[in-house]
């Protein structure tokens, strides 16, 4: 069995399809790891969540802040904004179904044996990894949670407050868990976000750095891979961070990886998220590599 993790597919579909025939991805026997935005402003939103759902016994997955843009939209449509390419999912026979595995998934998830972290965008420098899956659980619960899940995703929504206190309550202390996991790139070495900054890593205002970057941050030995952050192009020279957001939607490409090894595969796409071409050939030499 081999394990992979691919970027935020964002509706996706063809270059995903892509690279798991390069490395002959076997759902019986093989396992993907999702940095979660599974969907939105691709072209096939719809088509990727299905797939998604028909292999589903074979992956990890973890929300993006898409992906629970869709969950609040599906409770209350006027929530869709302009660019948003979710309205086929909603109005689709199978959306219910769709949109009840979806609210199932994790915010963090944490394999043990390779002591790998999976988040979409990060984990404040200021969590250990025990508190870290506290707060991610306190979301999934009201995720799950009939009489909580409305309110949860109705509230989600803002950048403050921009720092956690273990004092917060209700709805406005669920947001700052999702914005933590799922929106996060510039923080304070005490947590404080900006969530305004969208560039490259070099971009941070005064004392202010990447996440992965501050130096007392408590994580540090734990590997973490990560999504979200499309400006970093992959790129992250920090220890045991893997940034796998490659910018497929943006006329990037999209990566897999495997996680054991750290050997990287690429799909081009352009600018509106269909398959170009892969970035190389793969020789049979490369594919054996990429299972290993």
């Amino acid at each position: 069995m081999t394990t992979y993790a691919v970027g935020d597919l964002q509706g996706c579909l063809e270059p995903l399809q892509c690279l798991l025939k390069q490395v002959a991805f076997d759902p019986a026997k093989d396992r993907l790891w999702l940095v979660g935005d599974l969907v939105n402003r691709g072209p096939q939103s719809l088509q990727t969540l299905r797939f998604l759902y028909s292999i589903r016994e074979s992956l990890v997955c973890v929300l993006g802040n898409h992906d629970l843009h869709l969950l609040a939209a599906g409770k209350n449509i006027e929530r869709l904004k302009k660019n948003d390419t979710l309205h086929e999912i909603l109005e689709a026979p199978d959306a219910r179904e769709l949109l009840e595995w979806l609210r199932q998934q994790k915010l963090m998830h944490y394999d043990e044996q390779r002591d790998m972290a999976l988040v979409h965008a990060g984990i404040p420098p200021q969590w250990s990894l025990r508190k870290a899956l506290k707060c991610a659980s306190e979301v999934e619960a009201a995720l799950r949670d009939d009489n909580l899940i409305a309110p949860y995703l109705d509230g989600m929504y803002g950048n403050e407050p921009a720092k956690w206190d273990n004092d917060l309550k209700g709805v406005t202390r669920l947001r700052v868990i999702t914005n933590y996991f799922t929106r996060m790139r510039f923080c304070t070495s005490e947590g404080k976000l900006d969530l305004k900054g969208k560039e490259g890593a070099e971009t941070a205002r005064p004392g202010y750095a990447p996440w992965f970057k501050q130096k007392e941050r408590k994580t540090k030995g734990l590997k973490i891979i990560f999504g979200h952050w499309a400006a970093l192009e992959g790129q992250c020279n920090e220890p045991g961070i893997f940034a796998l957001d490659t910018g497929c939607v943006w006329g990037g490409s999209l990566t897999l990886m495997n996680i054991d090894t750290g050997q990287r595969l690429h799909c081009e796409c352009d600018d509106e998220g269909h398959l170009m071409q892969p970035i190389a050939p793969t020789t049979p030499d490369q594919l054996a590599s990429a299972k290993r």
